[in-house]
């Protein structure tokens, strides 16, 4: 079966200099990824876990390599992916049902024919802010909301066009613990009713083992994945699992990689500055 997502041999240099120089961001990323599949990056700061997310959306292109997505090479930014970031960043001008309706003004099929049916636009908006519990907040404007009610607004946006791969970066990271639950609960709950692929990018070890189909954790700069752990719990899946055994087992494991990479990175400046 062919991936929907399909990295080969990727390598990305930022700019000509570096790649003479064979200075690489990433270095030799192979994924394959089955449609509908929910995937979560994990790793240090610093490792190329964003500069991953520019390759999957084709907001940079690779040095060497390939990256096919849907079956189609990847050569430009993609029409078929959303995308929503820790911070929400909702225009504080328009009301939530406004902004989540913003990609439907810009994204075409829909942008051609907006006007003509708006009304059945702004319908499929509410009912999607209607779906993660801001039945009654459409109208309110940004100013107005929580910061978890923000996000999930901004998760509404990306959504709203229907894209094949929803792209997160860090999407949960500024809410309190409380609110970062519920919204994993909100996030399981669409991908499982739409059936979009996913692309988590995450420090919350907890978040990717409860979410994810499989995890990868990237090493140190130049970034590479190092470990692919499938996380093998039934779904669905509700938050008492992450209290039993084998989720707080899989989390230790995954912190175990995270700590070996963080290791080869004290290495590799202990050895560099004894260079110097």
């Amino acid at each position: 079966m062919t991936a929907f997502v399909d990295f080969d041999q990727v390598w990305l240099a930022y700019n000509d200099d570096l790649l003479a120089r064979g200075q690489f961001a990433v270095e030799d990323i192979n994924l394959k990824v089955s449609e509908g599949e929910f995937i979560a990056i994990v790793g240090p700061s610093g490792c190329g876990k964003s500069t991953f997310m520019k390759l999957a959306t084709g907001l940079k292109r690779p040095s060497k390599g390939t990256v096919t997505i849907g079956g189609q090479p990847v050569t430009g930014p993609l029409k078929i992916t959303g995308m929503a970031f820790q911070a929400p960043s909702l225009l504080p001008w328009r009301t939530t049902v406004a902004n989540v309706m913003l990609p439907l003004e810009i994204v075409e099929p829909y942008r051609s024919s907006f006007k003509q049916k708006r009304a059945e636009y702004e319908a499929k908006a509410r009912a999607l802010l209607q779906s993660v519990g801001l039945a009654g907040d459409e109208d309110k404007f940004p100013w107005q909301l929580s910061g978890g009610m923000q996000q999930r607004a901004s998760i509404c946006r990306a959504l709203v066009h229907e894209p094949k791969m929803l792209l997160l970066d860090e999407p949960f990271g500024a809410l309190d613990a409380f609110t970062r639950e519920e919204l994993w609960c909100a996030l399981r709950d669409l991908q499982a009713a739409q059936k979009f692929n996913v692309i988590l990018v995450t420090h919350d070890l907890r978040e990717s083992v409860f979410l994810a189909d499989t995890v990868y954790v990237m090493s140190r700069s130049p970034g590479r994945f190092v470990v692919r752990r499938a996380i093998d719990l039934p779904r669905p899946r509700d938050l008492e699992v992450t209290y039993s055994p084998q989720f707080t087992d899989i989390v230790h494991e995954l912190r175990g990689h995270i700590g070996a990479v963080r290791n080869q990175i004290g290495a590799g400046q202990a050895a560099a500055e004894a260079k110097a």
